[in-house]
């Protein structure tokens, strides 16, 4: 559904019809059109019919709850702007928000409630700067990656490899980089990691892309940065600890090249469980052994967790980017990268914060004592040539 019209236009739905009013007369005091309604079934007949540039809902109400309202939002494919209201707990809206930008709605904020006219006012005027959840921005339809043009990309080496730089929070001198897979299709084009990682694990190819990644990285430092400290970070899928060879290959990679064992980083991905514990440990241990550095990456979702740490002999923990992104508007995500820097230094453990996207939260970071910083405040990722024209104006150690 568009709300791409030029009229500003803003949908009410509250059960408690004196509150609906309410906002309906700051909406107009604001030079915009208003629509109340108190009833869900009057909400989606003004929603097709008169095409509002923004939403505004109650989530708590008699027939039905804010969350059932953002969900058939999406559905339809609302492009407006929606701000979510409620006399509930600030952690309840929090949760409400982070609800409707995984389903890929634009939102403005929330409005607690009781709230005054001027934070409704600055709400109906963020306008482009609204948060937007990645999803909705899926509106091309993806090409279709078939696992023998992977593995034709593979035999003629046509995944291409990004360099993100890590920095150290302390100083902002430059600590090393992250290799980056890239692929980029003759015909398909740019064909994002989240489809073709996937694929190479399912069609057994992921070690041919780990050799070529490592290598690829290791030639980059060996090339250009030979006698520097710059470490390198290269992800490692939890498929592959099934192999002993593993950490004899690498090190084989690093010795060729030139490259210190301890100047490579081996983040391990859990986009997989591993199915034989023991031999995953073992391998792991054997990395460690031969000098190479092991990352449990996005440390705090999905399969990371603390029996990881209390049984792998991780070197570094790497938060996710979902509680960096959102540290400085949650004061929940503050709290749990505060308590995960303790954790990790707690053990011995480096620290690495991924998604830094702004002065302040790079400085709140380096309050912590946060070891390392990554994300798009630093740097994005870059191609090889770009990496040397980005140094130049870096700060290095």
């Amino acid at each position: 559904m568009s709300a791409t019209s030029a009229v500003r236009r803003v949908l009410v739905l509250d059960d408690d019809a004196a509150v609906g009013a309410t906002i309906g007369m700051i909406v107009e005091g604001a030079g915009m059109e208003a629509r109340v309604t108190t009833r869900y079934e009057d909400f989606l007949v003004a929603l097709d019919s008169w095409s509002p540039s923004h939403v505004t809902l109650d989530l708590s109400m008699p027939d039905v709850d804010g969350i059932e309202v953002l969900r058939r939002l999406a559905v339809r494919g609302y492009e407006g702007i929606v701000i979510i209201s409620s006399g509930l707990d600030k952690r309840v809206l929090q949760s409400a928000e982070r609800s409707a930008l995984e389903h890929g709605l634009t939102i403005a904020g929330y409005l607690p409630k009781p709230f005054r006219p001027a934070d409704l006012r600055a709400l109906l005027e963020v306008g482009a700067t609204a948060h937007t959840g990645g999803r909705g921005n899926d509106v091309a339809p993806r090409p279709t990656v078939s696992s023998s043009a992977l593995r034709e990309a593979l035999l003629h080496r046509r995944i291409e490899i990004a360099y993100q730089p890590k920095v150290f929070c302390s100083t902002g001198a430059v600590a090393g980089f992250e290799a980056l897979a890239r692929w980029r299709d003759p015909e398909a084009g740019i064909i994002a990691p989240s489809e073709f990682i996937p694929l190479a694990e399912s069609e057994r190819m992921i070690d041919e892309l780990t050799d070529q990644m490592v290598e690829g990285s290791l030639a980059f430092l060996a090339t250009n940065y030979r006698d520097s400290s710059l470490t390198m970070s290269v992800n490692l899928s939890a498929l592959s600890l099934g192999d002993m060879g593993l950490a004899d290959r690498i090190e084989r990679r690093c010795r060729d090249a030139g490259i210190d064992t301890t100047r490579l980083i081996l983040e391990l991905t859990e986009t997989s469980s591993t199915g034989d514990q023991v031999t995953a440990l073992d391998v792991l241990t054997r990395f460690r052994i031969k000098g190479l550095l092991l990352s449990i990456d996005d440390f705090g979702t999905g399969h990371s967790t603390l029996v990881q740490l209390a049984r792998q002999p991780f070197s570094e923990i790497k938060i996710d980017r979902q509680f960096v992104m959102g540290a400085m508007r949650s004061v929940e995500s503050r709290t749990i990268i505060r308590a995960m820097v303790s954790l990790g230094h707690g053990l011995g453990l480096r620290v690495t914060a991924e998604g830094v996207e702004d002065e302040e939260t790079f400085a709140f970071l380096r309050t912590l004592g946060c070891d390392l910083a990554q994300g798009y405040r630093i740097g994005r990722p870059m191609p090889a040539d770009e990496v040397l024209v980005w140094m130049d104006g870096a700060v290095r150690t």
